[in-house]
């Protein structure tokens, strides 16, 4: 099992000390230090590194609600809660997720900033954690930026009781991306021959996020982005970057099938060699299946293997452990009960309990894209393939992506993967064109189809790119942010609310300004338009 965040009280927030382990993160709970005396210890720095983390881990907690949610590939059950009122692009400015999400990471950038404004402390051998510090940092204002588009920028560590927010106002779209490229670029330069731990902020990590932060924003940078992303696809032998596939000569075969012409030879069948391509899949997040092959396919239950979860796909992730604890807080917990802890999940809203909520079904839309035929390997990985029935419209269709069973697990939540990157480049390579025939676009793409059990393109299109990333990337928070990314979230997701009778406009691609603060620093901070 992963030995994970266990926390220690360090003034005005929680922090984690570390101990020493070759490839796990392992913290223990030894005492209680203040800022200054902790700043003072051999792994003090290590300590408020990790308390990033640590405080990391509740961000992924209700994101799908903000983003999954509110694309064309997830809709939520008509009677429960505010999740069908989230779906259907009518989310409030004092909804609690809107509030909880924004509050997350930032409170995460404050352990960051911790670091950053103490950094001059930090001993020789500890220089890395104030990378994975700007890292962090970078990271979270992306999530922010993305999700509310006009934010502040923090860059220190503030000081409520002289109200030093009031420095910090809400800055232009383009201006927070060029501080979110330069702390990434930072960062860059600190994890340069750090130890690579894909639990941990990397080198790697920190360019291709930079790249996608290139792409992202409101003027993409693809010279820039093209740059960044080559330098580690034309290298990825040496970052140890590779998706997770099997070889034919090398796929395992359940079933005998007779070679017509010389029945004694037990062929290999398409089929066969999808399942195999099935389990790699699944072994991305963690996950390994029951070896039930029948009717061509495989039929086993999806089962959290964290043997599985540290491969080389995943570049950087955060980790969650199964454990029993009277002291946790959820994707459900109210504002005020926010803390860190040992023992959580990223959504429970995500996992096998999520149906009990209603809110990872799949939408009609999606499933005429994921489906068996079209999608021989990642339906079968993606997919609760059980509760697939086409021939019932209303019939729901639920994720198994995270198989974790209740709302403490230990599927990890996977920010950054291999496939991301490759599609990335060939993105940054289109350069926003209608298609390509760059060899170097075309030979990233088809990686990730053939893994896929699909045949090779000779031309890229855009619109191919989009969709190969909607079926690559389901249920991990993508969709909507590709749609923007791509220009194409107000044709789409239009299209898709008036067959479904929603209420996207425009403006709805972006959550609400939380009201909450608003309210703390009133006439200081705007409420975005539509809400």
């Amino acid at each position: 099992m992963k030995n994970i965040y266990k926390n220690i009280i360090v003034g005005f927030s929680f922090l984690a000390l570390l101990t020493s382990c070759e490839s796990e993160l392992d913290l223990s709970n030894p005492t209680a230090l203040s800022l200054e005396e902790l700043l003072q210890t051999d792994d003090g720095f290590k300590a408020l590194s990790n308390g990033i983390l640590d405080a990391y881990q509740k961000v992924p907690a209700n994101e799908f609600l903000l983003t999954e949610l509110r694309s064309d590939n997830v809709r939520a059950n008509s009677e429960n809660g505010n999740f069908p009122a989230i779906s259907a692009y009518n989310v409030d400015p004092n909804n609690g997720d809107v509030a909880t999400y924004y509050s997350n990471n930032m409170h995460a950038i404050k352990h960051a900033n911790t670091i950053i404004d103490n950094r001059f402390l930090a001993p020789k051998n500890q220089q890395y954690t104030v990378g994975e510090a700007y890292f962090m940092r970078a990271l979270c204002h992306f999530n922010l930026v993305r999700a509310y588009q006009n934010i502040p920028y923090i860059d220190k560590v503030l000081d409520v009781t002289t109200k030093e927010a009031l420095n910090y106002p809400q800055l232009a779209e383009e201006v927070v991306y060029e501080k979110i490229i330069n702390d990434f670029k930072t960062s860059i330069a600190y994890l340069n021959g750090a130890e690579v731990n894909s639990y941990r902020p990397s080198k790697g990590a920190a360019i291709c996020l930079a790249a996608k932060a290139y792409l992202s924003q409101p003027n993409p940078n693809y010279v820039e982005a093209e740059l960044l992303l080559a330098s580690v696809v034309e290298n990825s032998a040496s970052y140890n970057y590779n998706l997770i596939y099997t070889e034919r000569s090398n796929a395992k075969q359940f079933e005998f099938n007779a070679d017509p012409l010389d029945s004694s030879i037990d062929l290999l069948t398409d089929a066969e060699y999808h399942a195999n391509l099935v389990m790699d899949f699944g072994h991305v997040f963690g996950n390994e299946i029951s070896d039930s092959f029948s009717d061509g396919a495989l039929d086993g239950d999806w089962s959290n293997n964290p043997g599985l979860e540290r491969n080389n796909e995943v570049i950087f992730s955060i980790a969650y452990d199964l454990v029993s604890s009277d002291n946790y807080a959820t994707s459900d917990s109210g504002l005020d009960d926010q803390v860190e802890t040992d023992s959580e999940s990223h959504s429970f809203a995500m996992t096998l309990q999520g149906p009990s909520n209603g809110v990872n079904i799949a939408t009609l839309d999606f499933l005429d894209v994921m489906n068996p035929l079209l999608q021989p390997v990642r339906f079968y990985a993606s997919i609760k393939a059980l509760s697939y029935n086409p021939a019932d419209i209303t019939n729901d269709t639920f994720t198994a992506k995270f198989p974790t069973d209740g709302e403490i697990g230990d599927n990890d939540w996977i920010v950054l993967r291999y496939a991301d990157v490759l599609l990335l480049y060939s993105e940054a390579i289109l350069a926003g064109g209608d298609s390509t025939t760059d060899s170097r676009a075309i030979d990233a793409y088809n990686k990730v189809r053939l893994r896929a059990g699909l045949d090779e393109v000779v031309v890229l299109t855009k619109q191919a790119l989009l969709e190969e990333r909607r079926v690559e990337f389901a249920y991990e928070n993508q969709r909507l942010y590709d749609l923007i990314r791509f220009g194409e979230a107000d044709n789409v997701l239009r299209q898709f609310s008036i067959e479904n009778s929603l209420n996207y406009t425009s403006e709805k691609k972006y959550l609400p300004f939380p009201q909450r603060e608003i309210d703390n620093l009133p006439n200081f901070y705007s409420q975005n338009s539509g809400y």
